[in-house]
């Protein structure tokens, strides 16, 4: 791999990392974006999954767990695949239509999570209405978040491909 690639790709992840620590609105996080731009950028597909998960893992030892983790890291594994069908289709509206996807896919895994794991909502059709739509409001942020930081990650990802061709053309995969 294109050694400014690489530097590049984990600058992203640093990035996405730390963003979780500062204050934020709720679900205005990177780590959707993070998940796409990993899929995409990197072709070893073993180190694009781990991308995201050890992202959170990382913060999560720090911010807590919770008894929905697993549906969280299984979103994010999804999220990496859709990406990953983004490789040789990087315009604005497919990242655009990847970061939408994306943030529903997450919503739907996760809130089917929130509702299956816990107690608060009764284990019926009606309890799993109820879970989502108590999340709607949530899901607004998410949204803008994933296309902020997919807009950040892609667009300066684009610029310095211009600035320096060499990473545009550069071996995506990364090797252990």
């Amino acid at each position: 791999m294109n050694n400014y690639r690489l530097i590049i790709l984990v600058l992203v992840v640093v990035f996405a990392t730390l963003l979780r620590f500062l204050p934020h609105p709720p679900n205005f996080t990177p780590i959707i974006a993070l998940s796409i731009f990993a899929g995409v950028f990197i072709s070893d597909r073993k180190w694009a999954l781990l991308v995201p998960v050890s992202a959170m893992l990382v913060t999560d030892l720090f911010l807590g767990w919770h008894n929905t983790i697993p549906y969280v890291y299984a979103s994010l594994l999804v999220i990496v695949l859709v990406g990953r069908s983004l490789r040789y289709h990087k315009t604005a509206l497919s990242i655009f239509g990847g970061g939408v996807g994306g943030t529903m896919l997450f919503f739907i895994i996760t809130n089917f999570g929130v509702w299956l794991s816990g107690s608060m909502y009764p284990k019926t059709w009606e309890g799993v209405i109820a879970c989502y739509i108590a999340a709607v409001p949530f899901l607004h942020y998410m949204m803008l978040g994933t296309l902020f930081y997919s807009a950040v990650f892609f667009g300066v990802f684009y610029i310095i491909c211009k600035i320096i061709p060499a990473i545009e053309y550069a071996d995506y995969s990364i090797k252990a």
